[in-house]
């Protein structure tokens, strides 16, 4: 609709976004007959977001900086695939006032709020004044950005401890960090800023009371431009990493009745009070009976899914609807919730190693064949996974009749996926949702804080041996294939008939040796140098079944370079197999401290000739939109810094190098 008030036809949508929402958006958008532009920097080249689109606009370059962040060169690329509106998804420009500016002064329709309404939410600092003065209750704040460090102390100290840093500009955990004390406090605000400046343009940040064991509840909002602004109930998102969620449910098992009409009449008195129209999430802190206003999002969100499913409504639809000028086909209180509906956010990332992003290539990608799972990803086998962007993967939501049945369902089908080639958070998710406190309905943002065993594989140490066994068999079966299409010796061939064969493997810091003989008498098996029964009931290289001290299974194997990817009710795990005739297969350089993943240097702390204490910040580097500290692995003596700040550097690239080994023994540290 424009500023007239008159009803605009979409034809053509640009969808200023990437991954998984832009493939989300694309399927609303066929269904309704409206054809798809998709934007894409280099890496994202093969996405599936590209080839499912109607037409795809090349934006030259890497970096979201350059690409999915740049107003001008979208508008431009929607100028020139002759795009009459624009959907932003979430994230990225979605909540940015300039950019729907521009799309408005440009001619296009902007489906989502007017610029007005973004840019007062734009500031978390601003909506607060704007929602007190609206009736919405909110925590007192301070702001950081531009005060010297006596001035933060004094601040801090007015306020009390604990305080959360956060970004004005956004979200999504972007920014924020938590201080408990005064030492901690001017890191943290500095680093807040430069997180804040590279995720969103804007380094503003303040200062929050923290809230111990708080929950993280929002309430989604709709509104038309007719006047009709009503909420589409609430969403529990507790369940968070890094202060960013990764599980999100329908109702909230907190909200009673009353507490759901007073958030939601809060909600909805906010939105009327900016103006507001198409989509939007009011977010709340609740805490000890009370709820407190967090911020607005002005946006669609990434957990929408779990509102459509207990709702039955397409919120992508109804959003193009609105835009076009239409009616909300419903009034407040007509809209009814069945079921209970959760969603998992899975991640490229390794939880055990302080969730590093992880990157490489999906060499393989697959579902579990789970009824009544809904997928909403972004990539597909063969997706290389960068460093450049947000490390989501997939959503995962199911819908079921009870809470606890959506729970062991999404657990099912999450613990059953084939994802190799990338650490993922999945055990994480599967545990969490497995978890006493989580099904009892117990849960707050510092539940994985408060559990550090969901960080432990899903399979255990003793399901983890009878895996090895799968992957050695697989091995071997995989090297006598070979041998029969070479014409060479077979594999398990050997001079000494009483030798066995041998192959070592390593998966979560754990060395498993399988040592097995097939002869006439039999097979022979001994895992560790312990004897066991075995029987094969069918094997080849990728799926192995059989008889282990009289229990059978069947497991599927993949194998890709020196990884054996291991697939099996219990769940997955990757074993790495060692060289046969070495006793370690990487020998570093005493010392060394490397990137984990590739990244830009954005901080060295140390210099050459300066002595360091184990777990002091060496330096800091930036990768998929957080900072990630690079400690000293032991006491020592910095004798060579490697990289300077404003470096790109590569996965395992030496940052810097410590003297010598850690002092006593002369061993490592396991």
């Amino acid at each position: 609709m424009d500023e007239q008030g008159t009803p605009r036809p979409i034809r053509r949508l640009l969808i200023a976004n990437r991954g998984e929402i832009a493939r989300r958006i694309t399927r609303t958008a066929r269904e309704m007959g409206i054809a798809t532009i998709a934007v894409y920097a280099e890496p994202d080249r093969e996405a599936p977001f590209v080839a499912e689109a109607d037409v795809a606009v090349p934006l030259a370059g890497s970096a979201s900086s350059e690409t999915y962040l740049d107003i001008g060169r979208m508008v431009e690329a929607a100028r020139l695939a002759g795009a009459d509106a624009v959907h932003p998804g979430y994230g990225f420009l979605a909540e940015n006032a300039a950019f729907a500016q521009a799309c408005v002064d440009a001619g296009l329709v902007f489906v989502g709020p007017p610029p007005a309404a973004i840019r007062a939410m734009g500031s978390k600092v601003e909506a607060k004044r704007l929602m007190r003065g609206a009736g919405v209750p909110v925590l007192p704040h301070v702001e950081a950005s531009g005060l010297t460090e006596t001035q933060l102390v004094h601040a801090a100290g007015q306020e009390g401890f604990p305080l959360l840093v956060k970004a004005s500009a956004g979200g999504g955990g972007k920014g924020m960090h938590i201080v408990r004390d005064a030492r901690e406090l001017v890191e943290a605000v500095r680093s807040g800023e430069r997180e804040a400046l590279s995720a969103f343009g804007d380094g503003a940040v303040f200062l929050e009371r923290y809230l111990e064991r708080a929950r993280h509840i929002e309430v989604q909002v709709f509104a038309d431009h007719h006047g009709n602004v009503c909420h589409l109930f609430e969403r529990e998102c507790s369940v968070q990493r890094r202060h960013q969620k990764v599980i999100e449910e329908s109702p909230s098992p907190v909200v009673d009745p009353d507490l759901r009409e007073r958030m939601a009449a809060a909600a909805v008195a906010a939105a009327r009070a900016i103006g507001y129209t198409n989509a939007g999430t009011v977010e709340f802190l609740y805490w000890n009976g009370e709820f407190f206003f967090l911020e607005m999002n002005t946006r669609l969100q990434v957990e929408h899914p779990v509102t459509e499913a207990v709702t039955g409504l397409d919120l992508v639809r109804l959003q193009l609807l609105v835009a076009r000028g239409e009616r909300l086909p419903f009034y407040e209180g007509e809209v009814t919730q069945e079921g209970h509906a959760i969603e998992a956010r899975l991640y490229a990332e390794d939880p055990a190693a302080g969730f590093l992003p992880s990157t490489g290539t999906l060499l393989r990608y697959g579902h579990a064949a789970v009824p009544g799972v809904r997928v909403d990803d972004g990539v597909v086998a063969g997706y290389e996974v960068s460093a450049y962007f947000d490390p989501m993967l997939a959503k995962l939501i199911v819908h079921a009749p009870t809470r606890e049945e959506a729970a062991a369902r999404l657990a099912a089908a999450l613990s059953g996926m084939r994802i190799h080639g990338v650490r993922t958070n999945r055990d994480l998710l599967v545990r969490v949702l497995r978890h006493p406190e989580f099904l009892a309905g117990e849960v707050d943002t510092e539940l994985i804080e408060r559990h550090p065993e969901l960080l432990e594989p899903l399979v255990d140490a003793q399901t983890r041996r009878v895996y090895a066994v799968a992957a050695a068999l697989a091995g071997e079966r995989e090297r006598r294939a070979t041998a029969r299409v070479l014409r060479t010796i077979p594999s398990g061939w050997r001079n000494v008939r009483s030798q066995l064969h041998q192959t070592a493997l390593e998966a979560e810091g754990e060395r498993i040796r399988v040592a097995y003989a097939f002869d006439r008498a039999g097979t022979e098996l001994r895992l560790d140098g312990e004897s066991h029964e075995l029987r094969i009931v069918a094997a080849n290289p990728e799926r192995m079944a059989f008889e282990l001290d009289g229990l059978r299974h069947t497991l599927d194997v993949h194998h890709a370079g020196d990884v054996y990817y291991v697939n099996g009710p219990a769940g997955q795990v990757d074993f790495r197999e060692l060289p046969r005739f070495a006793e370690t297969d990487e020998l570093e350089a005493a010392g060394s401290c490397t990137a984990p993943v590739p990244g830009l240097v954005v901080a060295v702390r140390v210099q050459e000739g300066e002595r360091v204490s184990k777990g002091q910040k060496l330096a800091v580097l930036e990768a998929m939109k957080m900072e990630l500290p690079v400690e000293a692995p032991h006491d020592g003596v910095v004798v060579r810094v490697a990289v300077s700040a404003g470096e790109q550097v590569a996965a395992g690239q030496v940052l810097v190098m410590l003297d010598g080994q850690p002092a006593g023994d002369g061993q490592a540290d396991s």
